[in-house]
């Protein structure tokens, strides 16, 4: 008996000098087989297997792993070794929240990256998320971005999946009764879940958690706002993160999409010249840069002023300087319809809005979502909310119609980019 208890001492003292190997081998004090994208001791035990060496260091205790990780209910979150948040997390996190980055386009959220990731260490549903996230991300730039690569969806891939249903399921538990904390929660992980749907080109899903948001902000009030005409609220909740500057942010950067050229066949039917074989193309029909070569630049300095206003409502304190912001806001908003009258314009020189470029049809989703957030800010007159409700409405259909085109371009064009 004396030499089993001291073998059995041996071996536990073994097991506490894992090194290497993936996160749930490392926590279980086990061997890993370290196979990749996920050792294959965890898989054939039924455990999810954490993967390696996060760079995010966020790791949960395996007592949801006994038979995968089904519910994120009593789950706990170990902290890092290290507490604080290093500039090496923040700039990966900031390259992962959008796919523009992948051809060296800057996103300029190092400060949305380090709030995500500070609230990570103590909220399971944002972890979650950041995760599903990172997993997703690193499937794309290791398995490719063309048709081929989606159709076979690879375990990190799915693990992504499954981290994002625990995000979501864990976040819809804590919103039946908001406090500061779970909309702040809420907000943090809408930011990274419109990342998502952009990794996986779902822009109908990705335009449902813009939206929703959007009304979590303005229905909470997370800026200053005008309740009568000369008297001003504070901000309901402080602190909360303005999810409006990072969509901004994301969608300033440069459209990837290029078109293909299309013609117009004799039944007045728009196709796409992918679909005909070489000698039946013809000639590329101009490109919507050299039609309209400021239209974006022009959004992009709208942007800019917006993003700058917003910063100066946050801070408003006097009914005088809210009063010249309301002034400013009008200015932005004849901007913005300026710029829309100058794209229909533009149109009627294209032709029918079946043969829009898609980097057109992203311009008009920025501008909905510049005009949606310029109308909620200090404003809460009655009529508001119908006017939101039918940009929102807008909004979705002009996504839901790059979704679907999205589909044709990646299976004309593949990874090419503009």
């Amino acid at each position: 008996m004396a030499g089993i208890a001291v073998a059995r001492k041996r071996n536990a003292e073994c097991r506490t000098k894992v090194k290497t190997g993936c996160a749930t081998c490392r926590i279980r004090k086990v061997k890993c087989d370290e196979k990749k994208p996920f050792c294959q001791k965890c898989v054939n035990t039924g455990r999810t297997c954490d993967g390696y060496e996060s760079p995010f260091r966020i790791f949960t205790t395996n007592s949801a792993r006994a038979g995968g990780i089904k519910s994120d209910i009593g789950l706990q979150i170990i902290r890092p070794t290290l507490n604080e948040i290093t500039s090496q997390d923040v700039n990966i996190l900031n390259r992962c929240f959008s796919t523009k980055t992948l051809f060296d386009i800057k996103l300029d959220c190092e400060e949305e990256a380090r709030q995500v990731l500070q609230a990570s260490l103590t909220h399971a549903p944002i972890q979650h998320a950041v995760m599903s996230l990172r997993a997703l991300r690193e499937d794309l730039e290791t398995s490719g971005d063309s048709p081929a690569s989606m159709a076979q969806q690879t375990p990190c891939y799915h693990y992504g999946l499954q981290q994002y249903s625990l995000a979501l399921g864990g976040l819809a538990s804590k919103l039946s009764s908001p406090s500061s904390n779970e909309l702040k929660s809420a907000l943090l992980c809408c930011q990274i879940f419109i990342s998502i749907e952009q990794v996986r080109k779902n822009y109908t899903a990705m335009a449902q958690h813009i939206i929703q948001g959007l009304r979590i902000m303005h229905e909470h009030r997370a800026r200053p706002f005008f309740v009568a005409a000369n008297k001003l609220m504070p901000a309901h909740h402080d602190q909360l993160p303005f999810l409006d500057i990072f969509i901004i942010k994301l969608f300033t950067a440069r459209c990837k999409f290029a078109d293909p050229p299309v013609i117009t066949d004799v039944s007045g039917t728009t196709l796409p010249v992918c679909s005909m074989s070489p000698h039946q193309r013809p000639v590329e029909r101009r490109d919507f840069r050299t039609i309209a070569p400021d239209m974006r630049t022009e959004l992009t300095r709208i942007a800019a002023s917006t993003l700058e206003f917003l910063d100066k409502v946050s801070q408003v304190e006097s009914i005088g300087i809210a009063l010249r912001l309301l002034s400013e806001k009008a200015v932005l908003l004849d901007s913005l319809e300026s710029w829309f009258i100058d794209l229909q314009f533009i149109q009627t020189k294209i032709g029918s809005p079946g043969s829009e470029p898609l980097s057109m049809s992203f311009l008009r989703y920025f501008h909905l979502i510049l005009k949606i957030v310029l109308l909620g800010a200090l404003d809460s007159s009655s009529g508001l909310y119908s006017k939101l409700r039918a940009k929102y409405d807008r909004l979705q259909d002009v996504a839901n119609s790059i979704g679907e085109r999205v589909k044709t371009y990646r299976t004309c064009n593949g990874t090419s980019s503009g």
